[in-house]
């Protein structure tokens, strides 16, 4: 019997880009990801917004500048999909709702996550940044984000669960200082330890 070959990551990332299957999306269909087999950082988010969308960078906004920051990370060091990958629950634009953007479609993480993490065996630390994430891969343990986010140490070693870092999200940071003062640095130990 023959081995079963590892899944081509870039022919993989090709082929979601040229993903049509979700219908109705408010613009045409532009599937946002950032992966490579040797990658070992892997950020799960919710779904590109309309700027991400149109500059076709993942985080290429506000979103993405405070993001950087918590890593301590450049902007040449977080587009190195070498490194780091970013795999939205959504990979297109959901389009707005009053509140914000519309949730991440449902199809796209049953469709295209397991493949992904598949074709990229080196990942050391996984970020699950947003409750569409968390809730998906920490499977509802905790009541809220915040418990989810407070209570990281009883999850995978691998595994660190993250607010979104919108400017929507003032008030939450606010109400949590203890975010930056402890977890900020935490964050940044993993990343060069992951790394490294």
């Amino acid at each position: 019997m023959k081995p079963i070959p590892a899944l081509d990551c870039a022919a993989l990332v090709e082929e979601i880009r040229q993903c049509r299957h979700c219908t109705g999306l408010p613009e045409s269909a532009r599937p946002i990801v950032q992966a490579a087999r040797n990658a070992r950082i892997l950020i799960i988010g919710q779904a590109p917004g309309a700027r991400t969308t149109a500059q076709g960078r993942p985080f290429d906004d506000a979103s993405g500048d405070r993001l950087r920051a918590w890593l301590g990370l450049t902007r040449d060091q977080f587009y190195d999909a070498g490194s780091l990958a970013i795999m939205p629950m959504g990979f297109c634009f959901p389009g707005s709702s009053r509140s914000g953007d519309k949730p991440p479609r449902k199809e796209c993480a049953p469709l295209w996550h397991p493949r992904l993490l598949e074709s990229m065996p080196q990942i050391r630390l996984t970020l699950l940044i947003g409750h569409y994430a968390q809730r998906r891969y920490v499977a509802g343990k905790y009541a809220s984000l915040t418990e989810t986010v407070l209570r990281w140490r009883e999850l995978p070693a691998d595994c660190l669960p993250l607010p979104h870092p919108s400017p929507r999200n003032q008030r939450w940071f606010k109400n949590n200082p203890w975010f930056d003062a402890e977890r900020v640095p935490e964050l940044r130990r993993r990343v060069q330890q992951a790394l490294a």
